[in-house]
């Protein structure tokens, strides 16, 4: 399990998989000056946070190695962070077969 840090006083634990992508599309928000609402459910709890470019946000692997990004995924992820509602944490969905 992978550790998302918020404002040094806050943790929330993400498999690394879904770590990796959150780390992508957050960054690209935050790297454009945009602030952003996060919302996901975790043991049938849901929790937001206002994610903001002045804000510490610090990204802990377990894994040496980050895992491959599904592009797919990273799609729907960025579509939600664009939307008004701010960035949902969707399940991931299948890759499509390359040729």
């Amino acid at each position: 399990m992978g550790t998302l840090h918020y404002d040094s006083s806050h943790r929330f634990q993400f498999d690394d998989r879904t770590l990796a992508h959150l780390r992508a599309v957050i960054v690209s928000k935050l790297g454009h000056q945009e602030s952003l609402l996060f919302t996901w459910t975790s043991k049938d709890t849901q929790r937001s946070i206002w994610l903001h470019p002045t804000i510490p946000v610090q990204f802990e692997f377990d894994e040496g190695e980050v895992p491959p990004l599904n592009r797919a995924w990273l799609e729907e992820l960025t579509a939600t962070a664009n939307a008004p509602a701010g960035l949902r944490l969707l399940p991931e969905p299948a890759e499509p077969e390359q040729h």
